[in-house]
């Protein structure tokens, strides 16, 4: 549950500025196959990589940032959490193998702690920052690392209410 649609393909979330063109530059390269404003969906790809930038942890990202914030209202995240859960349960959506952070320093801060803290306390391998231009990606991609796989969403998702900015990934 919550894992990779079966494929062939290397799933590869981009997220941060310029997703958009740079799935644009990256589709013409022969062994990629990049879906911009959509997931993996239904149609797997026979291409090496799969690359897209609809985060299926979107709406649980925010709610999380506004929970850390004080912007939140009351039981948001916990909901979202829910929400999020049910639609992997189904089978509606699932984890990349990768998420690739475009220009991680230029986020905010508490955007950095979810992209570098909650996200690799997870899977410490499949999350990985990168420059925002097409080479960058590609080099990236080239050498991908091995690692555990982000385990099913049930066992992790809801503690990151308890995965605090700063504090995430230090113990």
């Amino acid at each position: 549950m919550g894992t990779a649609p079966s494929s062939t393909a290397t799933v590869v979330l981009l997220v941060g500025p310029g997703t958009d063109g740079l799935l644009r530059d990256l589709d013409a390269l022969p062994n990629v196959d990049a879906r911009p404003g959509t997931g993996p969906g239904t149609h797997p790809s026979a291409s090496t990589y799969l690359l897209h930038d609809a985060d299926p942890l979107e709406h649980v990202a925010n709610a999380w940032i506004e929970f850390f914030e004080d912007r939140a209202t009351h039981g948001a995240l916990d909901v979202e959490i829910e929400t999020a859960l049910g639609v992997f349960r189904r089978g509606e959506a699932s984890l990349p193998d990768y998420y690739v952070v475009l220009e991680p320093e230029s986020a905010p801060v508490n955007w950095k702690h979810w992209w570098l803290g909650v996200l690799p306390h997870a899977a410490p391998a499949r999350v990985l920052p990168s420059a925002s231009d097409a080479g960058a990606v590609r080099r990236l991609l080239a050498r991908l690392p091995q690692g555990r796989p982000f385990p099913d969403p049930a066992s992790w998702l809801p503690d990151v209410r308890f995965s605090v900015p700063d504090r995430i990934g230090l113990v």
